[in-house]
């Protein structure tokens, strides 16, 4: 497998954080569509960028890519500011996830081809990345079909493809796998990972919950422009509410016995779940779990399955902002209409 070098115009040094924002402000006439967000993105990590379309995610891949302008605040990457520099930070970004400049009347394997080359590639280094990056996407029974021949579908992860070929040291994926199939989207995810383990840092939007339950290190929800909460995964899960310890009992009988057991060690009041023939016990330290579990013991009941489950990232959303990710499928359309309209 070919590896991508970053080039001499992409080196950075080893020390600080990748990204470095404060306050970033983008108005749109009389529309603030970013308001104040403050960002830490550490070297080698993925940061996810979580919230609904309009909350302002792609707004702040664009300041910080400079692509729009800045209306206020700082933001530096690898140390070099934003605002100053604009030219030295496009060789240290890549943002993909839109569609890239393509050529409709060449075909797949001509496209990155010459993408490569204008990169600086050599012929041969340009043919042999083109040809890693059409089967990394699954394009390679595609390669020699010209572009406007292509689905909808492969056209997207031609695009993917043509975005990735210059490996540059950070890299804003966003929303990279909006409309995928199942398939390319698992694809996309292997491919984040492996651009991390070889030593780029992602910032990474997506109103995917789970997307970013897999992939981010650490995550910012954003919600109408602005950073309403920061943390791991787990610290976001951790924050809105306690884990559930999950019990199905052998016998259907021994419920009442198991209540009264459990009900002895665990700090909140247990949960009869005769559906299942078990209980649930809401946990505010997972580590509880073991008290009652051998508690159980003591009084000699059988247990036929426990899961400990924590909140999921939709509950936290849900906590954070007042309504679940579903509930701004109505309003993601008007939000979106006038931000076009303020910044025309």
């Amino acid at each position: 497998m070919t590896t991508l070098q970053h080039t001499d115009a992409q080196r950075v040094s080893t020390s600080g954080n990748a990204v470095d924002a404060r306050g970033l402000v983008r108005d749109f006439g009389d529309f603030r569509a970013v308001d104040g967000v403050d960002l830490t993105i550490r070297r080698g990590e993925v940061f996810g960028l979580l919230g609904p379309n309009g909350a302002g995610k792609t707004t702040i891949v664009q300041m910080l890519a400079t692509l729009l302008p800045i209306t206020d605040g700082e933001a530096e990457i690898f140390g070099v500011d934003v605002r100053r520099a604009p030219h030295k930070i496009r060789q240290l970004v890549g943002v993909t996830g839109q569609y890239a400049s393509v050529d409709e009347n060449l075909t797949a394997a001509e496209n990155l081809w010459l993408f490569g080359r204008l990169l600086g590639f050599s012929s041969r280094h340009a043919k042999q990345t083109a040809a890693e990056m059409l089967g990394k996407f699954g394009l390679e029974d595609a390669a020699r079909r010209q572009i406007k021949n292509f689905s909808g579908g492969m056209r997207r992860r031609l695009d993917l493809a043509a975005s990735l070929i210059a490996r540059p040291p950070l890299i804003f994926l966003d929303e990279p796998t909006t409309g995928l199939d199942p398939r390319t989207r698992g694809q996309m995810w292997d491919t984040i990972r492996e651009l991390v383990s070889s030593g780029s840092t992602i910032l990474l939007t997506t109103q995917y919950l789970d997307e970013a339950d897999q992939l981010a290190d650490r995550i910012a929800v954003i919600d109408h422009g602005r950073k309403v909460a920061e943390g791991t995964p787990d610290e976001l899960k951790r924050s809105v509410g306690t884990s559930t310890l999950n019990l199905r009992l052998t016998s259907h009988d021994d419920l009442d016995t198991a209540l009264r057991a459990v009900a002895e060690v665990a700090r909140e009041e247990p949960v009869p779940t005769p559906e299942s023939g078990g209980l649930s016990v809401p946990l505010p330290d997972a580590n509880d779990a073991a008290d009652i579990l051998i508690r159980l013991r003591e009084v000699g009941l059988s247990i036929a399955s426990a899961s400990v489950q924590q909140p999921t990232l939709d509950e936290v959303f849900l906590a954070i902002t007042g309504r679940p990710t579903d509930a701004y499928d109505a309003i993601d359309a008007e939000r979106a209409q006038s931000t076009q309209e303020a910044s025309a």
